[in-house]
C-alpha cells in the first residue's frame, strides 16, 4: 500500500476510492491509546470563550478543537493538553498529535476515552509557528506565500517573502485571544552537539549547553574545553537580526534584550556600561577574561527586590558599584563598619574628627574666652595717675566676647543629625 507524502497527504480522499485508507482509519479509531494528526481549528485560552462552561469552565482552558488530517469519517474533535505541569499551546492551524486516553468519567465507565493532545508538530521545524491550513477549505493566501509553502512538498525550507504569511493563527470566535501576530524576522537558536533547548515563540530561549569550539559559531567558546557546561536565559534576540527568519543564530550577550548566563570556564565577551575601578589598589579581574564560574545578567535595567526581607551580597574579595553618573542610597538607617574608611580618593589620608569630642573641648575654650573677656572689657588706664575706662579697648573686648557667646550658642547646630562615627 502506498502513502502520500508532503502536501498531497492533505488531500482528501473520496469515500469508497481507496479502501485500503478507509480500512486503516477504521482500525485507528478501534485501537485504545491510538495516535491521530489533529489541525487546531480554534483553542481555550481565558474565561471569554463563548460557552466556556460546556468544556469544564476555567478548567477547559487550553482546550483545543480540531479537525482530522488525511483519512475521512469523524472529522473533528475536542482534546484537552497531555500535561498538566508543562504548557505549550498551540496556534490555530498548527498540527498536534492526538492520543485516547481514559478521562473523567473512568468511575462510571473503565472504557470511557477521550482524546488528549501532545505538542505541536514541527511542520516547518521553527519556534514561532509551524501553522498549515487546511489546503482543501483554504483558498486565501496570496500567490508568493502559497510558493512559501508548496515548495517545502520538495524539502525546502519556508521562507517567507514578505512580512507575514496571512494565515489565521487566532481563535475565530474570541477576539480577547486575538494577540498573536506573526514575525517573519524570528530566528531560531543555533544548535551545538548535546545541547538542550527551550525555545519560545519570540525569540525567548533557555539553552543548556557547553563549550563548542567550531568555526566560531558562538562567542562564549573561545575557552574552557569541549563539554564545559553553560546555561543561556534569553529574553529577545536583537532589535537588528536580519529579516531571513529561517536563519538559525547564536546568542549574543551585547545585543540580546536581556540575558542571564551561569558559566564554568567560559569567557563571556560582555561590553559593560562603566569599568570605573580607580578606587581599587589591584583591580578586580576584567569580566571578559574571567575564566571561572561566573553569573551575569544584562539588560537595559536590573530590579533585585525582597518583598519580606533582605537582599544579601556576599564576596571573598570585594564589592564593586560602578556608575557613569551617580550612586544614590536612600534609607532610614545608613550604617558602615569598617576598619578603614577613605572619602573621594583611595589616595585619603585626613582623618575625620569626632563631632561631640570636638564640640566639647570647643565649648570649653569659648566659656575660658569668654570669661577672660569679661575681665578685659573694663580694663582701665592710668592717665595722670587717675584711673578711667579705656574705651576704644573695651569696645574691641566687648565685641570679641559678643562673637564668642554666639559661636559657644552655635555649637550644636555644628554636629550633624543623621552622620555619626566611632
Amino acid at each position: 500500500m502506498g502513502y502520500n507524502v508532503g502536501i498531497s497527504s492533505n488531500v482528501e480522499v473520496p469515500p469508497g476510492n481507496n479502501s485500503g485508507v478507509e480500512q486503516l482509519s477504521q482500525i485507528m479509531s478501534k485501537i485504545k491509546g491510538g495516535t491521530q494528526i489533529g489541525r487546531v481549528t480554534d483553542i481555550i485560552l481565558n474565561d471569554q470563550y463563548p460557552d466556556i462552561e460546556s468544556y469544564g469552565g476555567l478548567n477547559g482552558i487550553g482546550t483545543i478543537f480540531y479537525e482530522l488530517n488525511n483519512f475521512v469519517g469523524n472529522k473533528s474533535g475536542v482534546a484537552k493538553p497531555m500535561f498538566p505541569q508543562m504548557s505549550s499551546f498551540p496556534l490555530v492551524n498548527e498540527m498536534v498529535l492526538l492520543f485516547k486516553l481514559p478521562n473523567t468519567n473512568i468511575g462510571k465507565n473503565t472504557s470511557e476515552e477521550s482524546y488528549y493532545y501532545l505538542n505541536m508538530v514541527s511542520l516547518w521545524n521553527h519556534p514561532h509557528h509551524n501553522a498549515y491550513p487546511n489546503p482543501i477549505t483554504t483558498n486565501t493566501l496570496e500567490p508568493s506565500q502559497q510558493r512559501d509553502y508548496t515548495q517545502t512538498t520538495g524539502g525546502a525550507v519556508r521562507r517567507v517573502t514578505d512580512t507575514s504569511t496571512d494565515i489565521e493563527l487566532n481563535s475565530p470566535v474570541n477576539p480577547s485571544q486575538a494577540t498573536f501576530i506573526e514575525r517573519s524576522n524570528i530566528h531560531p537558536i543555533l544548535p551545538f552537539a548535546g545541547d538542550v533547548i527551550n525555545q519560545g515563540r519570540w525569540g525567548n530561549s533557555i539553552r543548556f549547553g557547553s563549550t563548542a569550539r567550531s568555526m566560531n559559531l558562538n562567542n562564549w567558546s573561545d575557552s574552557g574545553k569541549n563539554g564545559d557546561p553553560i546555561t543561556i536565559l534569553r529574553n529577545g534576540q536583537p532589535t537588528d537580526s536580519s529579516p531571513k527568519g529561517w536563519v538559525p543564530i547564536s546568542e549574543d550577550i551585547n545585543k540580546d534584550l536581556t540575558s542571564l548566563y551561569l558559566t564554568s570556564t567560559q569567557q563571556i565577551p560582555i561590553s559593560l556600561s562603566c569599568e570605573n575601578y580607580i578606587s581599587y589598589e589591584t583591580p578586580p579581574e576584567d569580566v571578559k577574561s574571567y575564566l571561572s564560574p561566573q553569573a551575569i545578567i544584562s539588560s537595559d535595567r536590573v530590579i533585585i527586590n525582597a518583598k519580606s526581607d533582605s537582599i544579601l551580597l556576599s564576596a571573598q574579595n570585594s564589592i564593586s558599584l560602578s556608575t557613569n553618573n551617580s550612586i544614590n542610597l536612600n534609607t532610614n538607617n545608613f550604617i558602615v563598619d569598617a576598619n578603614s574608611i577613605k572619602l573621594g580618593s583611595k589616595e585619603a589620608s585626613e582623618y575625620l574628627v569626632k563631632g561631640d569630642t570636638l564640640v566639647f573641648q570647643m565649648d570649653q575654650i569659648l566659656k575660658v574666652l569668654v570669661q577672660l573677656t569679661e575681665i578685659l572689657k573694663t580694663s582701665q588706664v592710668w592717665p595722670g595717675g587717675v584711673p578711667s575706662l579705656d574705651v576704644p579697648k573695651n569696645q574691641i573686648v566687648a565685641n570679641v566676647q559678643t562673637s564668642l557667646e554666639l559661636i559657644k550658642e552655635d555649637l550644636d547646630s555644628m554636629l550633624s543629625r543623621t552622620v555619626k562615627t566611632v
